[in-house]
């Protein structure tokens, strides 16, 4: 077997030689020019494939192994006649190993759509029934309040009706999506169709370890994985320090990066814990995200009590934590992603110290959820609500009772209760039988 690591010409000259050949004699017997095989042989250029396959037949050798040499060569010369030689080279070994789709513009490509992440209490499948109740028993389509965002999934539905759409959350992970989705500052979207692909071929063994792979590697993620994650994050960030991006195209690509990762970390859909299994090996994939282009969206991140007290609107949507599960803790890794000041991380789960805690988890969640309501400056309000309060685990036990909910409601107002069966999120601790998702739709009095 001739040493694969020599050029074609050299090995199509040491064939010839070892058979005993004149270059004259193979030139006529394969009609192939004589000044041509001497410029091959030297290396002064490639042969064809035709070339090639001719020379095989003539010489009684692999036709596949001289194919190779041909094709390696062309790359070698492609990587040596090009400033970004080696670049190129290695995108090319990234498509071949992942079989990447990279991006050539943001509109014909594919795209994270709002829905696509996982989240705890996601209206995704209600979202229709809701709205549809909503739209047939309240009046007027000037501002809607979804004061308890989330996803933002019922928010971007209520787009397709009012004018204006108030959305708020305390977690820094939601309220950069929504500045990504619904911001009104223009963006460059060939800028970060370039910065994708730039994430998508990157080498993970050539990153240094970093914060994000050295606490969250091997075990919420895969370790090269989270190496490439914190490149990603570190490179955003310095280049929004050195005002490379504007605010949105931040928003957006953290955002994406949120996106991509969630179905690659290795949990049941939050971050209270990791699967103590083995971490399969799976291609970043970074995809940007849909944007939506609807103007009308108000963005605030503030305790939703102290916000109340200072909008107003025709409806507010209310959809608060009822359980003991802190959100600000289950989505840890995202907030600790978003905000990047890589603080000390605690225990099995490595939480950083508790921060944006909500008293909708706490024994004060109905004082909290009667003022609320008693403050909210609006003709409508609706409120979803589950009846896991009937849990046997305590931490999915509601902290405020159907009965107290509808109590509150018709003390302010003409209340409806509407009810659909719905599959609810399940760890596997608590049983659900006929589970149910309410939705209480109360015509507050006139003051």
């Amino acid at each position: 077997m001739l040493d694969t690591i020599i050029s074609i010409g050299d090995t199509l000259k040491e064939i010839r030689e070892t058979k005993g050949f004149h270059l004259q004699e193979v030139a006529d017997k394969t009609s192939i020019n004589y000044t041509s095989l001497s410029r091959i042989e030297t290396g002064k250029r490639l042969p064809t494939k035709i070339q090639v396959q001719s020379l095989a037949e003539f010489y009684s050798y692999s036709e596949n192994d001289l194919i190779r040499q041909l094709i390696s060569d062309k790359i070698i010369y492609e990587v040596q006649n090009e400033d970004l030689g080696l670049e190129g080279f290695h995108l090319a070994e990234q498509k071949l190993k992942y079989g990447l789709n990279l991006f050539n513009d943001y509109k014909n490509q594919e795209k994270f759509q709002l829905q696509s992440r996982r989240y705890i209490g996601n209206k995704a499948k209600l979202t229709d029934w809701i709205m549809e109740i909503i739209e047939s028993e309240t009046e007027g389509n000037g501002t809607f309040i979804d004061i308890f965002s989330g996803t933002s999934i019922v928010a971007k539905s209520a787009m397709e009706k009012y004018k204006t759409i108030i959305l708020n959350d305390i977690l820094y992970s939601n309220n950069i999506t929504y500045q990504a989705f619904y911001g009104t500052l223009k963006w460059n979207s060939s800028k970060l169709v370039e910065l994708a692909n730039e994430y998508n071929t990157l080498n993970p063994k050539s990153i240094r370890e970093n914060y994000f792979s050295k606490n969250f590697g091997g075990k919420f993620y895969e370790k090269e994985i989270s190496k490439q994650i914190g490149f990603i994050r570190q490179d955003i960030e310095k280049k929004k320090q050195n005002n490379e991006l504007n605010s949105r195209e931040y928003a957006i690509l953290l955002t994406s990066l949120i996106y991509t990762i969630d179905r690659l970390a290795n949990t049941v859909g939050h971050f209270d814990a990791y699967i103590k299994k083995p971490i399969t090996k799976r291609p970043l994939n970074f995809r940007l995200i849909e944007t939506s282009d609807f103007k009308g969206a108000k963005i605030y991140q503030e305790d939703a009590n102290e916000l109340a007290r200072n909008i107003k609107g025709d409806i507010a949507y209310i959809d608060p934590p009822y359980n003991s599960r802190q959100y600000s803790r289950f989505y840890h890794i995202y907030e600790n992603l978003v905000q990047w000041k890589k603080p000390k991380l605690y225990g099995v789960a490595l939480k950083p110290e508790p921060e944006n805690m909500s008293k909708y988890c706490t024994v004060e969640a109905k004082d909290t959820f009667k003022d609320l309501v008693e403050n909210l400056d609006v003709k409508y309000l609706a409120v979803s609500y589950n009846n896991t309060y009937k849990s046997k685990s305590k931490s999915s036990a509601n902290k405020i009772k159907y009965e107290e909910i509808v109590e509150i409601l018709q003390n302010i107002g003409e209340t409806k209760i509407f009810e659909q069966s719905h599959t609810f999120f399940n760890t596997g601790k608590t049983e659900f039988n006929d589970h149910k998702e309410f939705l209480f739709l109360t015509k507050k009095y006139d003051k």
